[in-house]
């Protein structure tokens, strides 16, 4: 059986850093629906912050560049993880973007993901970062998994809210590759509480 390729793009800025934790955890998540044999490459854009911007004035990637923009065109699946700076994705992460070649993307399994200080900046994966993926053509998942400040609290596997989004966007990412139905987490509403028995709970 052929090894599937996850590429996982951070672009994060500082080290350690937030964004590359989500990007590793997102990895993880993926690596246990898809299984071990999955080859996961991680590549954190800092590392390559001249060539990107060289490879924007010149029209022309660097030989380290053209091997990471061929790791990310040539995978399976994309997972993309940008810090939110004034309510968008980071200049680095549209940078990189930016110097793939068009097309490249087309119909790429992606998973979107980002950081930031608030969960009032969660949005800005719907307004931006999920728009400029559609715009590129690649097949997101519905999902997007948004991290801020407090979602850290509790670490890896603390079942917590961060790793229910990270184990659902995993598996719509397997469903995607496998060609199958992600299976959806329980939907409360499937069984609702009659009226009359909340109204004796005292629930509004």
């Amino acid at each position: 059986m052929t090894t599937r390729t996850v590429t996982v793009v951070t672009a994060g800025l500082g080290r350690p850093s937030s964004t590359r934790l989500l990007a590793d955890r997102l990895a993880a998540a993926v690596t246990r629906e898809l299984g071990p044999d999955t080859g996961i490459r991680v590549i954190e854009l800092r590392d390559h912050a001249h060539d990107i911007v060289n490879a924007m004035l010149t029209g022309f990637p660097s030989p380290a560049l053209r091997e990471v923009v061929e790791a990310v065109t040539g995978a399976d699946a994309l997972v993309a993880v940008t810090p939110i700076f004034n309510a968008t994705f980071s200049g680095l992460f549209k940078s990189f973007f930016d110097v793939l070649e068009p097309g490249s993307l087309d119909a790429m399994p992606t998973v979107i993901a980002a950081t930031g200080g608030s969960a009032r900046h969660s949005l800005a994966l719907e307004h931006a970062v999920r728009p400029m993926f559609a715009y590129l053509r690649a097949a997101v998942v519905p999902t997007a998994v948004f991290a801020a400040s407090e979602d850290w609290a509790g670490g890896a596997d603390s079942g917590n809210d961060l790793d229910t989004r990270i184990g659902r966007v995993a598996r719509e990412l397997a469903a995607v590759l496998d060609g199958r139905t992600a299976t959806a987490a329980p939907d409360p509403y499937d069984d609702p509480v009659p009226f009359e028995q909340m109204l004796a709970a005292g629930r509004p």
